[in-house]
């Protein structure tokens, strides 16, 4: 991989294509596991890098950045968000394509509710908390509603999937629908109900070099460490598929 370099001499600075210095990863709030992960590897192999994340729903980061926010490198749960960042100018080059996710049920611990199936959760007096729908697991969830002809009327709209993930961990809900990572990462926190039409909403999670980052020599070491061979094996490791 791509090393820092050091510098031009006593009292000179790095050179311009070194990789080093501090990194601002906007990433979507699904990617927390593996990206910390890939932050201690990438900071090993590039002594002098200090990657820092701001981890949110891919559509809250895109406004944020539309707004002026400072971030070099921006990881999107679905290509429609990074498709809005491209479309603002936000974006440098071309977007990467790097893993892909599905929806599943998640319960609370040992389903008391008896959740089988996706039309389940449309059950009265069944508490379900889902993304909203600007935010890409929201965007998933009601894509399976199309496919399985079935209406949900959730309690609540998260502004994240590990929002959802929340409610339904610490039993403000009896489900939810959340990334398979998601549900991977809580554990014995929560019961996953798989359901087939998930299949129907399939999230491929793009990544690129921002227009207006200050660091884009590292951006872009970062962009090529998550998509290459060690990043892939992380993202799989902790159950993203490959796009």
């Amino acid at each position: 991989m791509l090393a820092a370099c050091g510098s031009g001499g006593d009292g000179d600075p790095a050179p311009a294509t070194a990789v080093t210095g501090e990194l601002t990863v906007f990433a979507a709030a699904s990617l927390q596991v593996p990206f910390r992960e890939i932050e201690v590897r990438f900071e090993a192999e590039n002594p002098g890098t200090d990657v820092v994340f701001d981890f949110a729903g891919s559509a809250d980061l895109v406004a944020r950045l539309s707004q002026g926010a400072p971030a070099d490198v921006f990881a999107s749960a679905d290509t429609a968000n990074m498709t809005r960042a491209v479309d603002a100018g936000l974006v440098a080059g071309e977007p990467v394509n790097f893993a892909a996710n599905t929806l599943t049920i998640v319960t609370e611990p040992g389903n008391p509710e008896d959740v089988q199936t996706f039309a389940d959760l449309s059950r009265p007096g069944l508490d379900v908390v889902v993304c909203a729908p600007q935010v890409p697991c929201g965007a998933a969830a009601a894509r399976v509603e199309d496919v399985a002809g079935v209406t949900l009327e959730p309690v609540s709209e998260e502004s994240s999937v590990t929002d959802v993930l929340g409610k339904v961990a610490t039993g403000q809900a009896d489900a939810g629908l959340v990334y398979v990572t998601d549900a991977l990462r809580a554990g014995d926190d929560v019961t996953a109900v798989p359901f087939p039409e998930s299949a129907a909403a399939v999230n491929t999670y793009p990544v690129a070099v921002l227009a207006e980052g200050a660091n884009p020599v590292t951006a872009a070491a970062f962009v090529a460490y998550v998509t290459g061979p060690e990043g892939r094996r992380i993202l799989a490791e902790k159950g993203f598929a490959a796009p």
